[in-house]
């Protein structure tokens, strides 16, 4: 048969980090004693006030349709968070609540974009970022860092990039895959160029409560002509354990709230009732769970960080935010392992499965060779256990 999916879906790839966290899953299911780096959620419960919220909604009959973009009473919570931590004022109007930060990002791609308006992207990005730009009918603009600058990208960079067709930026702090934060003199240089070429930043900030050094600035908070060209975007999955409750938001003006609500309205209805009341309390209610978990992220990273650089043939940078670590394998490939040459990070990854059984993510899905990304949202144990497989792989113990 021909024409059996549509030229728009035959381009779309698969997400890589869910590829590789779906073939652990199933290994650890067939008994298989495989360790995995390579989930992007938090291993933490969600706490118990927000399941106990859930359960009230649900004794409550909260069961029915809300209004397309979000509940009133959620909406409202977002403003006073997003007041709270930035001084910035939005209202309810502003407010999109989605199924989840990705539906979120999704949403604002099918608002901004026409046909063949570009959208840049720094790389290393997160996996989904140019394939939601190409859902959108939008072309993905690279602009290509390196270790050395700590993975961010130069004003000068951006000026480059800029071309008539430039329509947007995504700006991701801190960053998934690298856990590097930009900090507020880059993010001045950034909100004076866009601001100047009325580019919107796609300010994609769903770990910004998981910062260990350094702080996190909201660009929008620079200056009302970059506030008017901001779009914020948040959810409930990393702060608060929530990764299958899949509940997130933007800020933006109003025009573009509009317009978001209703292409959603026509996707999906609305986001999903009890996880809607139950992210009221998450923002509203006890915030020491975030506490924890980032003290124990930051002891978990420590490790990681110190094990990876004693290893010949790795390096890392120490990640200031995120629960990621983005490996330097550079000095692993073009050489014999086990009989072998491993030319790329995928290729390594998948020996490493097979050989040492332990899951990582290759950088190519994430615009970059030569690293490998590991996630420390796993425990202690797992963490010592699978550096140390690493580690006999590479002495060739395997």
């Amino acid at each position: 048969m021909e024409h059996i999916v549509s030229r728009k879906a035959a381009s779309i790839s698969e997400s890589p980090t869910l590829a590789i966290d779906s073939k652990f899953k199933q290994m650890k299911k067939e008994g298989v004693p495989v360790i995995g780096f390579g989930a992007g959620e938090p291993d933490f419960n969600t706490p118990d006030n927000i399941i106990g919220a859930a359960k009230q909604a649900l004794d409550m009959g909260l069961t029915k349709y809300t209004p397309a973009s979000g509940t009133l009473d959620l909406k409202k919570a977002v403003c006073d968070k997003i007041k709270r931590d930035t001084g910035l004022e939005y209202e309810t109007k502003n407010i999109v609540v989605s199924n989840g930060a990705k539906h979120s990002l999704t949403n604002v791609f099918m608002c901004l974009c026409n046909p063949g308006d570009e959208v840049i992207i720094p790389a290393p990005y997160w996996v989904s970022y140019p394939e939601m730009v190409k859902m959108a009918d939008g072309v993905p603009v690279y602009i290509n860092t390196t270790e050395e600058s700590g993975f961010k990208f130069t004003a000068e960079q951006l000026k480059d990039a800029i071309t008539p067709k430039t329509r947007a930026l995504v700006l991701n702090t801190p960053s998934n895959p690298t856990g590097m934060v930009y900090m507020r003199g880059e993010l001045e240089q950034i909100a004076k160029i866009a601001a100047e070429n009325k580019i919107y930043v796609v300010f994609d900030e769903i770990y910004e409560k998981l910062i260990y050094s350094g702080s996190h600035i909201n660009i929008a908070t620079l200056g009302e002509d970059i506030r008017e060209y901001t779009i914020i975007v948040n959810g409930m999955a990393k702060a608060y354990a929530m990764t299958g409750w899949r509940i997130g938001y933007t800020a933006s003006n109003a025009a573009l709230a509009k317009a978001m609500a209703n292409i959603q309205s026509h996707m999906t209805s609305n986001p999903n009732s009890i996880a809607q009341f139950a992210s009221v309390e998450a923002l509203e209610g006890d915030q020491s769970s975030i506490d924890v978990m980032k003290s124990e992220y930051l002891k978990r990273r420590d490790y990681m960080c110190e094990k990876i650089n004693s290893i010949d043939g790795l390096s890392c940078l120490v990640p200031q935010g995120a629960f990621y670590v983005f490996m330097n394998v550079r000095g692993l490939l073009g050489k014999e392992h086990y009989g072998k040459v491993i030319n790329t990070s995928s290729e390594l990854c998948a020996d490493l499965l097979d050989r040492a059984l332990v899951a990582l993510v290759p950088s190519e899905g994430f615009g970059i060779e030569g690293y490998v990304r590991l996630s420390y949202a796993t425990s202690m144990e797992n963490i010592k256990e699978g550096l140390d497989r690493i580690e006999k792989y590479i002495k060739g113990e395997c």
